[in-house]
Order: C-alpha cells, then sequence, then structure tokens
C-alpha cells in the first residue's frame, strides 16, 4: 500500500475518476482510512449497478486494486483494453465460457485464482463481486465460494512473518443508479473479522478434512456480511416505504426544532436509511404483527403524499420560492439573449442536443436491464459527446475560412473559431444542466407552495399522522440504541448520524 503507483495506473485510473464524476453530481467515499497500509486483503461488494460498481471502487481505492472479472467483459470495446491495461483478471463463468469444456474452463478459473491470491499475499489488494453477477434486486443474490477459495488461497501463500490479508466489505449506495446527475456513496467498513473457527495460520495450507466446511462457513459470514452492508430487503415495495420512514423522521426532527432540513446528503441519507433496517430487523421476529400494522400505516401515509405531490419536509417548511443563484443566472440569461446574441445557453443546447438523443436511442437499444443504463451511458457518452464537440469545432474552423475567402476583412483563425465552438459546446451543456436543476428546484418551489394552500386540510391530515408514526419508531430505536452502537458495520454511521 504504501508503494509508489505506477504511473499507467495512476492515468487510468484518473480517466475512470473523470468519467465517474461526470455521470454523477455527487460521488462520497467513505471509511478509506479503514484499508489497512500494512497488509494485503480481499474487497468485496454487492453488484447492483453493472460496470459502474468496479468504477467506483477503482476510483475512490487508496492504492492499487486488481479486480477479478468475468472474461466476456474483455470484448467490449474500450472497457476491454482499459481492463487489460489495469491488469483485471478473466473469471470464466460456466453460461459464459461456452467455448470452453468444463476442464479449460476449471483450469482457467484455477489460474485466474492464483494470480488474485498471489496480489493478496504479497500485500496488495484484489476485488471481488461474490455474488457472480450484477443486478436489478433490492437484495444480495447467493454468494459463491469464490470469494472464500481466493482468501484461503491468498492465507497459504503469505509469508508466516507478514501481517494476514483481511476481507474489506464495501456498500455501494446511489439515490437513483441510473439516472445522469444522480448520487453515489462508496462505504468501505472495517476489515471483517473472522471467527477462530475459520482462521488458518499464514503460509500452511488448510487442513483437507476442514477445508469444505471453512469454506463453507466463511462464504455464510461473507453473504451475510454484504446482507448487512447492502441493507437488502425482500422486494422493492419493502425498499420504498424503509425510505419513506427515513424521510418521514428527518421531517419530523426537523419539525420539532422549527428548522429547514435542506437536502441530506447522500452519507446522511444512507446512516438514516441504515437505522430503520437495522429496527426492522430486530423487531420483525419479536414483534411481527407490530411490525405489520406499521408498514400498513406507512404505506397508507405514502400513498396520500404521493397523492397531493408533495415530500414529507414540504407539509411543514416553506420552500424558497427563488435562490439567489437561480435569479442570478436568469438575469444573466436574460443579457446574453437580448444583448450578446447568441448566448452560451443557445449554443450549448444546439451542439449538445444531437448526442443527447442519440445517447438516449443507444441506451434504449443496448441496457436491456436498469442496472446496465448508467454504464451504456458513461461508456456512450464518453464517445459521443466529445466526436460531437471535435465536428461541431471543424466545421466551425472550415466555415470561418470561408467567410474569410468571401470577406478577406475578416481574420483567417479558423482554429479559433475551433476552440470557441469546443468551448461553448463544453461551458454551454454544463451551464444548461445547471439552469435545468436550478428552474426545476424554483417551480416546484412554485408548485409546494400552491399545494399547501389548496390543500391545507390534507397537509394538517397528514402532519398528524406522521408525527404519531415517528413516535412510534422512535420507541422502536430507542430500545434498539445499545445494539445498534456496537454493531461492527455501523460505526461510521453511529459517528455521522
Amino acid at each position: 500500500m504504501s508503494q509508489p503507483l505506477p504511473p499507467q495506473y495512476r492515468f487510468l485510473r484518473s480517466i475512470v475518476r473523470l468519467l465517474t464524476r461526470a455521470f454523477f453530481k455527487e460521488i462520497v467515499c467513505e471509511g478509506a482510512d479503514r484499508v489497512p497500509a500494512d497488509a494485503g486483503g480481499l474487497v468485496i461488494a454487492w453488484h447492483p449497478n453493472g460496470l459502474v460498481d468496479p468504477g467506483l471502487i477503482l476510483a475512490n481505492f487508496p492504492g492499487r486494486i486488481v479486480f477479478g472479472a468475468r472474461h466476456g467483459l474483455f470484448r467490449w470495446p474500450i472497457v476491454g483494453w482499459l481492463m487489460r491495461k489495469i491488469g483485471t483478471v478473466p473469471i470464466y463463468r460456466t453460461q459464459d465460457a461456452s467455448k470452453l469444456t468444463n476442464r479449460e474452463r476449471r483450469e482457467a478459473n484455477e489460474a485466474s485464482l492464483e494470480a488474485l491470491a498471489g496480489e493478496l499475499a504479497v500485500g496488495s489488494f484484489s476485488a471481488l463481486f461474490p455474488e457472480g453477477l450484477s443486478h436489478d434486486e433490492p437484495h444480495v443474490s447467493e454468494v459463491k465460494t469464490g470469494a472464500a477459495r481466493l482468501y484461503y488461497r491468498a492465507v497459504e501463500l503469505s509469508s508466516t512473518d507478514a501481517a494476514p490479508p483481511v476481507i474489506i466489505p464495501v456498500g455501494l449506495h446511489y439515490d437513483r443508479k441510473e439516472i445522469f446527475r444522480s448520487r453515489a456513496l462508496v462505504w468501505f467498513h472495517e476489515p471483517l473479522r473472522i471467527p477462530d473457527e475459520l482462521e488458518t495460520p499464514s503460509g500452511q495450507p488448510v487442513d483437507p478434512d476442514c477445508r469444505r466446511e471453512m469454506l463453507r462457513g466463511l462464504t455464510l459470514l461473507i453473504q451475510e456480511t454484504l446482507i448487512e452492508v447492502a441493507r437488502s430487503t425482500d422486494d422493492w415495495e419493502l425498499h420504498h416505504l424503509m425510505h419513506r420512514l427515513r424521510k418521514m423522521l428527518r421531517a419530523e426532527r426537523a419539525d420539532e426544532t422549527g428548522r429547514d432540513p435542506g437536502p441530506p446528503s447522500i452519507a446522511e441519507r444512507e446512516v438514516g436509511f441504515a437505522r430503520v433496517w437495522y429496527t426492522y430487523q430486530a423487531w420483525r421476529k419479536k414483534h411481527p404483527e407490530e411490525i405489520e400494522t406499521l408498514k400498513a400505516d406507512v404505506a397508507a401515509y405514502d400513498q396520500d403524499l404521493e397523492a397531493i405531490g408533495l415530500e414529507d419536509h414540504e407539509l411543514s417548511i416553506k420552500p424558497r420560492l427563488a435562490s439567489p443563484s437561480w435569479v442570478a443566472l436568469s438575469v444573466l440569461q436574460f443579457a446574453l439573449v437580448f444583448l450578446l446574441i447568441p448566448p452560451i445557453l443557445v449554443a450549448g443546447y444546439v451542439i449538445n442536443v444531437i448526442p443527447y438523443y442519440l445517447l438516449k436511442g443507444v441506451t434504449r437499444l443496448l441496457a436491456k436491464q436498469t442496472k446496465d443504463l448508467a454504464s451504456v451511458k458513461i461508456i456512450g457518452g464518453s464517445i459521443l459527446f466529445p466526436v460531437t464537440w471535435a465536428t461541431a469545432g471543424y466545421l466551425a474552423a472550415k466555415a470561418h475560412h470561408e467567410l474569410h475567402l468571401m470577406f478577406p476583412t475578416i481574420p483567417d483563425v479558423p482554429v479559433v473559431a475551433a476552440v470557441t465552438t469546443v468551448g461553448l459546446g463544453i461551458a454551454g451543456g454544463l451551464l444548461a444542466l445547471v439552469y435545468i436543476e436550478l428552474s426545476a428546484d424554483t417551480w416546484r418551489a412554485v408548485r409546494v407552495r400552491v399545494t399547501r394552500r389548496r390543500q391545507r386540510e390534507a397537509v394538517d391530515s397528514l402532519r398528524e399522522r406522521r408525527a404519531e408514526i415517528c413516535s412510534r419508531v422512535e420507541e422502536l430505536i430507542r430500545g434498539l440504541s445499545t445494539a445498534f452502537e456496537g454493531s461492527s458495520h455501523t460505526r461510521m454511521g453511529t459517528r455521522d448520524g
């Protein structure tokens, strides 16, 4: 970990960082200081968002990390090249390796396992998604034994006087994983505490008589850890209700203190969801009838709240009608439109509208599942938008040269025209995004004010119901406070919450 990163690796990681930060409005990384500097290890995570998941881990990991990935991805344009350059090791799945016999596939996987284990044994880090596939479910899929096999092989290869490899769980959380300008949280948790019965000395092979049971035990531990780290829920309906309850609790606390809570950060959002999740897990078996009644009440509240088109905090807090930044931008736009034709905003719309709709079409064609949407958008956008800007610059330079031939008094500086056009395409596109977001927030504030005035009785009723439900939930949470504080995977959440 203390060794300097190779220049090629740093360069490729910076490309991944640029692409992920261009797609997400906000990326937050928590717990990177938990990655030990004196040992190697295995990074494990659930897999809800295709190629974006390893991209975020790579971009935020505090050192070099080698991934294991299904070999079919190496055939993808750009992606395959990038994976080879950063040293990704291919994993041959049964459903993918159709041209290989079972024996060849097993031999290839053994070689991959050996390569990844070797990285761990010398103090480096490898990353695996133990589910073996990406998916759109709100819960962790069945974990395969590959991660446990890799860990034990790394322990066997490790020096007896070196620190043993660790297993670090990573939580990957998205507010809307497929949407451009959404937010993401990469949460590195404490290294996994492996029970004594699953431990084995470094530099020694695993006892053959115990190997099967140890593999099964460690795989089960990894499964349970990922379920906790990912905050798995049985279905999307329950997932939605938990987030609704999180919002209710936050809004009620703000209402009690008379303050505007403002939009939550992605870390605050996840901490709040974790509290609701742990409460549900603890009480659903002890008091199932009470929990079912609570779920029904939250669902009824949720339905009525959505019927009037408000959010929880908007029942109490009047949003600002227009932020100073929106007013300033509107004034600037007015000046540009009427005084400096054509304005930057218009140039941004004109230059970027074609790749925008092309990318929508490509995404519809190639992304068959939600988990693939962000991956296709990032890869496609990284090609379509730069090509469009370059084409616009070329056309501007050519048009400028033609104007010079027609009107010799115009300076012959096509390069300036090209650079200016490319700059307008980039800056105008970014400015248009900011303006659209600010405008949407302002018109949302107008609609909320109108709705609250027209639906006063409904708003008052919902506030009363919210207060009653939150009071019941707070009692449950207080009863679990000691257990929550002691959880090994919630220390960061407790600190920040």
